[in-house]
């Protein structure tokens, strides 16, 4: 979760029932019912781009020549857009779902450094030319808004449109980012923890990880004041969560099966090159001049961006009442929201 404040397929786990206990049901891919899933998925193809492979989900593939690539958070998965696939695709789109690298079936390079947003934007790049496409709408959520705002910087002419969910475009300030959010934030805030403090959460997250992501996936949190230490990592050692659960448990199994596989390093690295994307980021313009949608949730801590027109000028703003993970907690709204959005653009 990014909060702006200041092989083919593979086996990749067994399910968790409810009370964090393994069923013993190996998850041999993510289409129809291997996963135990009440959305069938498609299966995934693996795809060499940029020096990685990535693993590939598809909808609509008969409608080649208007693509849309959506592009996941953390710790999220290609699977969190299971209810916006089918709605594009019967809209007439190309729909492109990668797991990016250190994610799932993909790559997971060793190399911090192979994570930052030269990296992880010119996998995207290469998916385009992959196939053979000039340019596509990208639609990003939380990270994956991030890596969306960064591709479209370095890459324009790649990028038609840009929809973007949670987290706003992130100015570039005259300090790096993480040691602002040091100054502001503290020692303890994941970001700046997951950087001076390199495998720890990582450890603890891979020792809970049922519970962690069960206790994240969640809607209605009440509000509670601010505790000592990582707030993720005392999430993932919370016994009981709050609130109410976004997926269903079979829906959250596949999360759990991926990351019990995977750990979550690979996307917590991510985090570890923000301070280097703002190096990277330095003789770019900033101005993002495609047409731009920006969906908000009006229950999300991540912090809105009262200054978004300014470097974002073609922007529609949206707001839902929902969350963090906006796209499922109210995938209908969303896909409405999207669709209409593009209908008024002519691509629809």
């Amino acid at each position: 979760m990014l909060q702006q404040q200041e092989d083919g397929h593979q086996a990749v786990g067994a399910h968790s029932d409810n009370s964090g206990r393994k069923t013993g049901q190996e998850v041999t891919g993510f289409g129809g019912q291997d996963a135990g899933m009440t959305t069938d998925f498609p299966e995934p193809t693996r795809v060499s781009v940029n020096g990685v492979e990535l693993e590939v989900f598809e909808a609509g593939r008969q409608n080649a020549g208007n693509p849309v690539v959506l592009c996941h958070g953390w710790p999220e998965h290609a699977f969190s857009w299971r209810h916006q696939m089918p709605a594009l695709a019967a809209a007439g789109f190309h729909v492109i779902v990668p797991n990016q690298r250190g994610y799932g079936g993909s790559s997971r390079p060793t190399e911090v450094t192979d994570y930052d947003i030269a990296h992880l934007s010119g996998d995207l790049v290469a998916l385009l030319d992959y196939y053979g496409y000039d340019d596509a709408t990208f639609v990003g959520h939380d990270w994956g808004a991030a890596v969306v705002w960064g591709l479209t910087l370095l890459h324009p002419h790649r990028v038609d449109k840009v929809i973007n969910l949670s987290l706003p475009y992130l100015e570039r300030g005259d300090r790096p980012w993480i040691e602002v959010m040091e100054d502001v934030l503290g020692s303890d805030f994941y970001f700046v923890h997951f950087n001076r403090q390199p495998g720890v959460a990582d450890a603890v997250f891979e020792e809970n990880t049922f519970q962690f992501l069960r206790n994240l996936y969640r809607k209605d949190v009440p509000p509670a004041g601010p505790q000592p230490g990582n707030a993720l990592i005392n999430l993932a050692r919370m016994e009981t969560p709050l609130g109410e659960p976004i997926m269903s448990d079979s829906e959250l199994a596949v999360f759990v099966a991926a990351f019990e596989s995977t750990g979550f390093t690979g996307g917590i690295n991510w985090y570890r090159n923000l301070d280097r994307n703002w190096r990277l980021l330095a003789d770019v313009d900033p101005i993002i001049r495609q047409p731009t949608l920006m969906i908000y949730g009006d229950r999300d801590p991540v912090a809105r961006s009262e200054r978004l027109p300014q470097f974002v000028p073609n922007v529609d703003v949206v707001s839902l009442d929902c969350g963090h993970w906006i796209q499922q907690e109210k995938p209908e709204e969303t896909n409405q929201i999207i669709l209409k959005w593009l209908d008024q653009r002519g691509v629809v």
